[in-house]
């Protein structure tokens, strides 16, 4: 049989930024308990009493290590946090013809005085980050139906951590916390050993930059 207890836990285990909250008792449990309401009665495919949802959240608290937030503990006070605007992206379909201008693009952008060029390949579709200054040139290089997508106005912020952050548990799900917690959208993730680096809008970069900026005092 199907009970409160068990909708509830289950539709909190969905919402994992919420398990810290509980941990640290900064959730307000009647607010939670009204937010999550029409969703329980859904499933449960009956009028729900509050108070009900409430004891079902207090007792999913209950069962929570206090241990499991800790546990998930990343240094960061070796780490640079380097921010760059101007930045633009396109997705184009990945096909013989786009995979043979990709050389071209290392020719075009220069990378040795600092300029981005990010290429990351997926099945069927190729996305490219690079400059604004270079947006003209590259488009050139793709047909128009072979662009599925141009977003303008973005920013970089990467974060580079000490080969031990790299290697602990929980690094990228830490950073894009602090950032999703701060209503940041992040538009793509780029990863390397030492560098996360998070494509963002330009009008968000300050706000990301203070968030991640926190987690590195912590660290200090």
């Amino acid at each position: 049989m199907v009970t409160v207890s068990h909708v509830v836990t289950r539709i909190l285990e969905d919402m994992p930024f919420l398990e810290e909250a509980l941990v640290r008792d900064i959730i307000n449990y009647a607010y939670l308990a009204e937010m999550i309401k029409p969703q329980v009665e859904q499933e449960m495919r009956k009028h729900v009493k509050r108070a009900a949802i409430v004891m079902a959240i207090r007792r999913f608290r209950e069962t929570l290590r206090s241990g499991s937030v800790d546990a998930l503990h990343v240094d960061f006070k070796e780490s640079d946090i380097t921010v760059r605007s101007g930045i633009f992206e396109i997705t184009v379909v990945k096909d013989r013809n786009t995979i043979e201008h990709m050389q071209k693009l290392y020719d075009m952008v220069d990378v040795q005085k600092g300029d981005l060029l990010t290429i990351t390949q997926g099945l069927y579709e190729i996305t490219i980050l690079s400059n604004s200054k270079y947006k003209p040139e590259i488009q050139k290089l793709f047909a128009k139906d072979q662009t599925l997508r141009v977003i303008d106005g973005l920013s970089s912020l990467m974060v580079k951590v000490s080969i031990e952050a790299a290697d602990a548990v929980g690094l990228l799900y830490m950073l894009v916390k602090a950032l999703s917690w701060n209503n940041i959208n992040i538009v793509e993730v780029v990863s390397t050993l030492t560098e996360e680096i998070f494509i963002i809008k330009e009008d968000d970069t300050a706000v990301a930059f203070n968030a991640v900026k926190g987690l590195v005092k912590e660290s200090r």
